[in-house]
């Protein structure tokens, strides 16, 4: 019989050093916890200091001896990015992260909306933020055997593509099932080509990726909520939600696998185990058929260095 993973399987921790994106709130601040309560130091940042100072004092009060540096960070802003890479560099020069967490993303905005940098929200802040965010922090992380970089995709990857001609969304726009859903695909991508380029330079640093299920959380409020989006995704969902949900802190364990678990492998997928990968223990789970397109992987990175205008060498 097969034992089911759960926070209490998570290693020590202890004198480890954690950047997780996006742990203010949902599944990021849940791991975020399970992190701090098994000795990890943790960087959180968020899109606001009083967001990052809040989700800290969460964290403090739960556990008391938790270690934990604030920050700004705002990853639909190439700036801001900048801005979070270079105090990081400052705060904590040479390789000093055992773990990088690429977690923060918004949802199925339901009218296209564009960045500063003016780009399609959707795919700023969910693939080329955590892109360039990598690029930037991958010099910091100690390349030794146990380091790893973790990126939290979604289950909606299985119907997503990526169209080089609307990159952008700029000649079709539908939130959840085209914008969302190729955003996450470009994370599972991403991943799976940054662990082939790590393997290629002879690198111990591995690279995973997760996907929470269908777990309840303010993802869903920041974009569709429960009254926006595609009537179509609106009505799966409330049918959905009251069987094949399940909480945040749930939805935190493929991450946690993903990130802690000895088992977990260089280029491993991790979701759910029951219910279509919508809820349950964490298990190593198929890899999207689009996410294993190699072409595809070699010029979405040449894009995503083009569009960021930052180089990503490894």
């Amino acid at each position: 019989m097969k034992t089911e993973w759960t926070a209490n399987n998570i290693p020590s921790q202890a004198g480890r050093r954690v950047v997780i994106t996006g742990a203010n709130s949902g599944i990021g601040f849940e791991a975020a916890l399970q992190l701090a309560l098994r000795g990890a130091e943790i960087i959180l940042p968020a899109r606001s200091q009083s967001k990052a100072d809040d989700a800290a004092a969460r964290i403090s009060r739960a556990v008391p001896s938790a270690q934990i540096t604030t920050a700004i960070l705002d990853l639909s802003s190439l700036t801001s990015v900048r801005t979070f890479a270079a105090w990081f560099t400052a705060h904590a020069p040479g390789q000093s992260i055992d773990l990088l967490i690429n977690n923060a993303g918004v949802m199925a905005i339901p009218q296209r909306e564009l960045t500063e940098d003016g780009y399609e929200r959707q795919f700023a802040t969910n693939f080329l933020g955590p892109f360039a965010l990598t690029a930037l922090l991958y010099p910091h992380i100690r390349q030794q055997l146990g380091s790893r970089i973790v990126t939290v995709s979604s289950s909606v990857t299985k119907m997503a593509k990526i169209d080089f001609n609307n990159l952008q969304s700029e000649h079709r726009y539908k939130p959840m099932d085209q914008a969302y859903a190729q955003s996450k695909l470009a994370d599972s991508i991403f991943a799976l080509e940054l662990q082939r380029r790590l393997t290629a330079s002879g690198s111990k640093v591995s690279a995973t990726a997760a996907h929470p299920g269908y777990a309840i959380t303010n993802l869903q409020t920041s974009g569709p909520g429960e009254n926006g989006g595609e009537l179509l995704f609106r009505i799966i969902t409330s049918l959905l939600k009251p069987i094949a949900s399940q909480d945040a802190a749930h939805g935190a364990l493929p991450t946690l696998y993903a990130a802690t678990a000895p088992e977990a492998q260089p280029g491993g997928y991790y979701g759910p185990d029951r219910m279509f990968e919508m809820k349950g223990h964490p298990t190593a789970v198929p890899i999207p058929k689009a996410a294993k397109n190699t072409a595809v992987a070699t010029r979405l990175w040449s894009e995503a260095e083009k569009l960021t205008r930052v180089p990503f060498a490894i």
